[in-house]
């Protein structure tokens, strides 16, 4: 595949990027892809894949723990963070290549920019596309301005260092921060976890608390209701490198006026679009914001009008740098509309599928211990969209596979059902397993499978996932 003009450019070879340029050379258009450093993008090298190698081997040695009988596990740190380095493929992204290779993608390295309509430029080249241009580009850390002068960590770093810190403080109490406080406390680090308002603050109060009393038993110091003021490290300038390299210790000041200090730093308070420096205002958008998509993942405001079905845009933005839904598998998702739409649209066709799930029923779940996973929509969440709800919930440690799964089990499961229509519409559990459950309750959701019909599709005994038939029984079935 030569010269400089395809069908589609894609800005951003993360596992969306990837999965919107295979999409679209299957539905038969040509493909070159932009990378400005790993192909395969944060999942890959700071995110999903080393975040739960590392919080794997505490969850194992977790759920030994809790079975009577079994004695003796524990961790290995630098064997872990050894595993740790191979799910990353040791930051190296030979394998991703061959992959978009295979794929018939071509690949350009370089910070990509939109330089007009269907335009990218990287570096000195100048792509061309036919089609469509897509922003795959993703999100990084934010850091708040009390932590601007320390060299704080972000997730990157908490998910890629070779050292285990003596000592940890955790600023942000939502998945990035709960997830990192199991992860390095199980290591040997002393974590303190600050958070303004409750763990997990997005999912139902109850996951949080679990979370919060789960770290809290780990040796973590959980502090609510704190933030910080002011932060300083000794030694910043690098005359007095601390463990990792990055200066001593760091002082935080927090709201009440007390002061903690921690070898490192971890904000974790959340994210921004990575779109301040990849063209938007050649094309009338603004640098640094999250770009605004209808269901086809086609950007709003560039080249197109909401006047009629179908405009004539040709810019896409596909994962977390639209906002709808900053996860993974939701990228991937959002990937392979975006891709056959595209296609589609080069063919004179309408496109074949759009996006139903971003803004109703994303499943995820948090590694944390006990695991928190969850799908749909919260109560809060179903009422402000004008559904008449039914709250249902069960104590998941009641059911007998639950207790033979950890003695002692503790978890819940809360069920939001809309009324009208007798379908659930949100389901959250919090135990240990339950990542392994949300995929049932995505099923239901997303199929809107009525609770009459449900109710036949009767749970293996015995398992954690009776807890389904509890849920029923305790609705009225």
């Amino acid at each position: 595949m030569a010269g400089d003009t395809y069908d589609v450019i894609v800005i951003g070879a993360g596992s969306t990027g990837e999965n919107v340029a295979d999409r679209a050379v299957r539905g038969g258009l040509t493909a070159a892809i932009v990378e400005s450093e790993l192909v395969g993008g944060e999942c890959s090298y700071w995110a999903c894949m080393p975040s739960k190698a590392l919080l794997r081997p505490a969850g194992v040695v977790a759920e030994a723990g809790a079975v009577r009988g079994v004695a003796g596990a524990r961790l290995d740190p630098a064997e872990v963070l050894a595993r740790r380095d191979y799910f990353a493929s040791g930051w190296k992204d030979d394998g991703q290549v061959k992959w978009l290779t295979g794929a018939k993608v071509d690949l350009f390295r370089g910070q990509g920019k939109i330089a007009g309509e269907r335009v990218v430029k990287v570096g000195d080249t100048v792509l061309r596309a036919r089609q469509a241009v897509v922003v795959a580009t993703g999100t990084k850390a934010v850091v708040p301005d009390a932590l601007a002068g320390v060299n704080p960590w972000t997730s990157r770093e908490a998910t890629s260092a070779h050292a285990v810190p003596r000592s940890i403080a955790i600023i942000g109490g939502g998945v990035v921060g709960c997830e990192m406080a199991a992860a390095w406390s199980a290591l040997g680090a002393r974590v303190t976890l600050l958070s303004r308002g409750r763990l997990l603050d997005r999912l139902p109060g109850f996951a949080g608390d679990l979370v919060a009393k789960g770290l809290r038993e780990a040796g973590v110091d959980v502090r609510l209701g704190a933030g910080v003021t002011k932060a300083s490290r000794e030694g910043a300038d690098g005359q007095d490198a601390g463990a990792t390299g990055t200066g001593g210790p760091v002082t935080l000041t927090l709201d009440d006026g007390t002061a903690i200090q921690a070898d490192e730093v971890l904000a974790a308070v959340g994210r921004a679009p990575r779109t301040e420096d990849i063209g938007l205002d050649t094309i009338g958008l603004a640098p640094g914001s999250w770009l605004d998509v209808d269901d086809t993942l086609r950007v709003r405001g560039a080249g197109w009008s909401d006047a009629g079905t179908d405009g004539e845009g040709w810019l896409y933005a596909a994962g977390d740098v639209n906002h709808l839904a900053l996860l993974t598998h939701m990228g991937k998702y959002q990937a392979r509309i975006c891709g056959d739409a595209i296609a589609a649209r080069a063919a004179g066709r309408e496109p074949p599928v759009r996006d139903l799930a971003s803004k109703t029923f994303v499943p995820q779940v948090v590694f944390t211990i006990p695991e928190v996973a969850a799908v749909g929509l919260t109560r809060e969440q179903a009422e402000s969209a004008g559904y008449r709800v039914r709250v249902v919930e069960y104590e998941i440690g009641n059911v007998a596979g639950a207790k033979l799964y950890a003695d002692g089990y503790a978890g819940h499961a809360q069920m939001v059902v809309d009324e009208d229509r007798r379908v659930i519409v949100g389901l959250t559990l919090a135990g240990s397993g339950v990542g392994e459950m949300i995929h049932a309750a995505t099923i239901a959701v997303a199929g809107e499978v009525p609770l009459s019909r449900l109710w036949h599709a009767v749970p293996s005994y015995p398992t954690i996932s009776e807890v389904w038939l509890r849920l029923l029984e305790t609705y009225g079935l």
